[in-house]
Order: structure tokens, then sequence, then C-alpha cells
């Protein structure tokens, strides 16, 4: 009886895990859902401003260098919790990939995620971890902090003019991108136009305000995409994880269903032995 009870304890144990991970799974489409409305609106966002930025820069392109190859502080985003897949797994083996053949790759980092930067910690080219979000509701509430830092940091001696990049999972093209943003760059063809843009600023305020703007706007959607990827991967990893859990139930049900059936057996035959034992000696032979 004790085997048929351990199994009867991890059924209920696993049937537990399973109720938590159908949660889990629900959390994240529904996350998954609410990021995909965001997005929308986020990628319009990002588009005006590149746009304006393309023809302002057509006509002032000496106001936006471009940085020495390498020289490039890059944010990359990474996961707050588990439970995603090869999430961490696939931006860790892009970095490793690409930072030891490309040239022109970032050569210092910000993470955001302590998942990712966990992984990181002892790269030399990571300057910063910060926590990340685990929701869309939360990403006003982090995007100030990794904003003063990501200012702090281009401020500095250390990292003068140094560009800025941003490497996310992106959600548009289901893979890792790497996006230049400051100084504004790789912007879409400008508007075909005769005069330059009328300004109310001088093109070095108007320029200041574009790039805080554009930035605010940018790091948003990389983040809001970010998260749509990892709560896609964690919808995905709760189905594998539910598929082996439900086949390892139904083994647990069909051990524990033959378990009972030889606790049975066995009940009834020392039954029968008990009873052959109690009958009288002789009882049952013929008389003389």
């Amino acid at each position: 009886m004790s085997r048929r009870h351990a199994l009867a304890k991890r059924l209920a144990g696993l049937t537990d895990i399973g109720d938590i991970l159908a949660a889990m799974k629900s959390l994240a489409l529904m996350e998954t859902r609410r990021l995909g409305e965001f997005m929308e609106s986020q990628r319009r966002r990002v588009a005006t401003i590149e746009a304006a930025a393309a023809d302002f820069l057509a006509w002032h392109a000496e106001l936006a260098p471009a940085p020495a190859a390498g020289h490039e502080l890059c944010l990359v985003i990474g996961s707050q919790h588990g439970f995603c897949g090869d999430y961490n797994d696939a931006m860790v083996g892009y970095l490793q990939r690409r930072c030891g053949k490309d040239t022109d790759m970032p050569t210092r980092w910000v993470v955001l995620g302590e998942r990712l930067s966990s992984r990181l910690a002892d790269d030399p080219r990571l300057m910063l971890a910060l926590p990340g979000a685990t929701v869309a509701h939360e990403v006003p509430a982090v995007l100030p902090r990794l904003s003063r830092e990501i200012g702090r940091l281009l401020a500095s001696s250390e990292l003068a003019g140094h560009g800025f990049s941003v490497l996310h999972h992106c959600a548009e093209r289901d893979d890792i991108c790497l996006r230049r943003l400051l100084p504004l760059r790789d912007l879409p063809p400008p508007a075909p136009a005769s005069h330059p843009p009328d300004l109310n600023l001088s093109p070095t305020d108007f320029l200041a305000g574009l790039q805080q703007h554009y930035l605010h706007a940018a790091l948003n959607e990389a983040i809001y995409s970010a998260l749509l990827v990892e709560n896609r991967q964690r919808q995905n990893h709760m189905d594998r994880a539910l598929n082996r859990l439900d086949e390892t139930i139904e083994r647990l049900r069909l051990a524990a269903n033959r378990q009972r059936q030889e606790d049975i057996t066995e009940e009834i035959e020392l039954l029968l032995l008990a009873g052959e034992a109690a009958q009288p000696a002789g009882q049952g032979l013929a008389p003389p």
C-alpha cells in the first residue's frame, strides 16, 4: 500500500504543478494580446519621428556625425524572469557569435533584465545591469531610470563620442535585431523638398529635442517588442511543459491503477490463505 500512496501523492503534486503552469500560460496569452495592441501605436509613433528626422537631417547632416566603428554603447534587453524557453540563450549566443567577428559591434553594454545580466556578469563589456519589466504596465516605471542611466553613461568622459544602440528580440521579424539610435541614422529616405524645414528653434536645439523624443519612443518600442516575444516564448514553453506533464500524469495513473489491482489481488490471496489456515484439522475429509 505504501507504493500506492506514494503514487497518489506524486499525482496530486503534479496536478498542482499543472494548475500553476496553466495559469502562467493564461497570463502569458493575455500579456501577448495586450502587448500586440501597444506595438502598433508604438511603431506608428517611431515611424513619424524617423520621417521628421530624415527630412531635417537631409539639410543638416553635419549635426549628427557617425561615431567611430565599435564606439557604441548598447542596451541589451533580456528577461527579468525565467520560464521563457531559449529567450536568453539566443541573446547570449548572438552576442558570442557577432562580437567575436564583427568589429562594428558595440563594445559597451547595459543589460536590462536580471536573468540575462546574471549570464553576462563576468563579461568585461558589461557596464551596468538593471532590472527589467515583467509585464507591459511596468514599462513606464522602468523607462525613466533606464533613460537617466544611459544619459549619465553617454555624458561620461569614458564614452565621449560613443553612439547608442539597442539589441532586442524583434516581434515583427521574429529575430534578434540591432538598432542604432543615437546619433540619428539608419533613417528612411527623406521626402523630396526644395527648401529646408521651417523651424522655430535653432537646428541644434531642434535636434536635441528630436533625439530626446526619438530615444523615448524607440526604447518604448524595443522593450514592448522584447516583452511580446518573451511572452510568446513563455506561452509556447508552458504548452510544451503541460504536454509533457500530461504524459507523465497519464503514466502515473496507469501505474497507480496497476498497483491498485495488485494490492487488491494481494488482499484476496491473504484472505484466502487466512481462511484455509482457520479450517479445523481433517475438515473436509470423508468419514472412514
